[in-house]
Formats: structure tokens, sequence, C-alpha cells
């Protein structure tokens, strides 16, 4: 077999892989909990065949939605991370590493706040706005930073550093906000794909989608900057606008996560990375949408770990995505052999 038409058949078999495992988990995520409901009865509840109302009630208006928000966000998430490594070009850039997870959830923190205390009903496009703003914030300090220190891994200090500014900020005004508003934003702070609704999915939707696909439409660009920024310009790339779109959407895509589930941390890190390492090659064209299945499949897996390890406690997503994905960043960082 022709050399070329065997990686194809290796990244389609990769591609198929990650799928599977995401719809293997979706049935799995919406089978488990503290009311378990067999595989048959999904499905005929899913097409209006059958089922108790309170299975109906468990599946269309618990479970499905939480696992659809898992899916898009983790994927999103996942996409983020990506987008940041492409643009600083380090495999340790991350939305929550770098401290914009830190500066989205400030921001949200504020207009929460601030919406609460005045009664005032906040919807999805407030949330993602705020979020997005505080997004945008950071990575504007991020850049500056960037411009200042030539060593990647005085950037990442620079980011954590930020991160610790921004959570201390929320602190500061946590502590001035009334009980109502504290009880929200606790529950909300400490990242959980619970209490999602339709609405919301239907929002992330109309947000991750769309991000997405422009982000696989750059693709083609994302390959030749890899190659360098010389050989990139003499494919036509206009640098300037390629990487204010990959601030832009790299921002987008955090914001979401951050505006429905708060902060997940070290999916944006470890995802790309697992994701390269499956699939042997940093092809854009397919790396994209292997990563946007493989943290798809990531956040799914935690969320399952959260809901069902210590039922009917259930555990914060993040706190799940820590302990799986903190060691990734550490043998990545074991693994650059003092490149820094």
């Amino acid at each position: 077999m022709d050399p070329s038409n065997k990686r194809r058949w290796r990244f389609g078999l990769a591609l198929l892989f990650l799928l599977s495992l995401v719809l293997g988990l979706v049935a799995l995520n919406i089978s488990l909990g503290s009311i378990p409901v067999s595989l048959p009865d999904i499905r005929r509840i899913l097409f209006g065949q059958g089922g108790t109302p309170t299975q109906q009630d468990i599946i269309w208006k618990i479970r499905l939605p939480r696992t659809l928000a898992a899916v898009l966000l983790g994927g999103a998430l996942a996409l983020s991370g990506f987008l940041l490594q492409t643009y600083f070009n380090n495999p340790i850039a991350g939305p929550y590493v770098l401290g914009i997870s830190s500066g989205s959830k400030l921001a949200v923190s504020v207009t929460l706040i601030a919406a609460l205390s005045r009664g005032i009903p906040l919807g999805s496009a407030a949330l993602i706005s705020a979020a997005f703003a505080g997004a945008l914030g950071t990575m504007g300090f991020i850049l500056l930073a960037a411009r200042k220190v030539q060593r990647s891994s005085r950037l990442i200090v620079s980011g954590v550093m930020i991160g610790y500014i921004c959570s201390a900020l929320t602190d500061f005004v946590i502590t001035f906000a009334d009980d109502a508003a504290i009880v929200n934003l606790h529950n909300w702070s400490r990242g959980s794909f619970s209490g999602m609704a339709w609405p919301d999915v239907a929002a992330m939707t109309f947000v991750v989608l769309p991000a997405a696909v422009c982000v696989f439409l750059l693709s083609k660009p994302i390959g030749a900057c890899q190659l360098g920024e010389s050989y990139a310009r003499n494919m036509g790339v206009n640098i300037p606008r390629f990487r204010r779109l990959l601030v832009l959407l790299s921002s987008v895509l955090c914001a979401c996560v951050i505006a429905f589930a708060g902060p997940v941390s070290f999916v944006g890190v470890a995802v790309p990375h697992l994701t390269r390492g499956l699939l042997g090659t940093a092809r854009p064209l397919v790396v994209i949408p292997a990563c946007f299945l493989s943290g798809a499949a990531f956040c799914l897996g935690c969320d399952l770990i959260a809901r069902t390890a210590f039922a009917p406690l259930e555990l914060s997503i993040s706190s799940v995505t820590a302990v799986i994905g903190a060691p990734i960043v550490i043998s990545i960082l074991l693994g650059k052999k003092g490149r820094d």
C-alpha cells in the first residue's frame, strides 16, 4: 500500500475510534447515575416508545442536556488550547495555565454579582459576552508579556501569576456580595456540567459549532505557520490577521465554557497533546477534528467519574480533570528536556 494511503487509513481509523469512544461515553453518561436506566429503555424513551415518566424526566431534562453540554464544551476547550499552543508555539499553553479562564471567571463573577444584587435576570448572551470580555482582557496582558519575555517558561509563569491575580480579585468581589449571590457563584465557580437545560445547549451550540468550523477552515494557514512564518507568508497567509483570528476564536471558545460550566482545568493543555500522540502527526487537517472529539470524550469521562465515583456526592469537574490532566502537563514539561 502507498505510504500516503496508509497514513490516510490510520488517520481515518483514529477518528473512527474517537467517534466511537464519544458515542459509547454518551450512552454511559445517559445510562448511569443514582437511578440507572438500561440502554433498551433509553432507546425507547428517545424514540417516544415507552419509559416511565420518571425515566423520561431524568433522560430528557437532566442527563441528555448535561451530556450534550459536556460534548460541546469539552470539544471547545480542547480547540481553544490547540489554538493557544499554535499561537505561542508552546505545548503548555492553554486557557487555564495562561490565566485566561481566571480572567473570564472574574468578568462573569462581577457580572453575576452585579445582576443578582439588583434582581436582574441574565441570559446566556450576557454571560458569554462577559466571559469573552474577560478572556480578551487577560489575553491582552499575556500578549504584552509575550513581547517582553523570550523564554516560554517565563511566559507560563506570567500566565499563572495573572491567573492568581484574577482569582484574588474574584475572591475580593465575592466578599462584598450578598448571601444569595455567593451561593450561586460558589456553585458555578467549582466547575460543573450540572444544571444544564435545553436553552443552554442551544446557546452553546450556536457559539461552539460555528467557531469549530472556523477553526477547521484555518487548517491550511495553521499548517503553513507550523513550518515558519516566512514560509506562511510565501504561501499567502496574512500573518497579523491570522494571529488575530486565533486570539478571537480561542477567546470565544474559552468564554463559552466559562459562561456555562465555570472553570474547567487542564483540558486545553492535556487533550491536544494526547491527540497528537494518538495520531502521530501535527497536521491540523486531522488534529483539529480529532482534538474536538478527544476533548468531548475526555470531559464525558471526567463528568461520569465526577457523578458516580462517590455518589450521591458529586465532585466538581475541575477536580477530576486536574487529577488526570496535571500528570500529563508534568510529563510534557519533563519531555521538553530543558529546552527552555
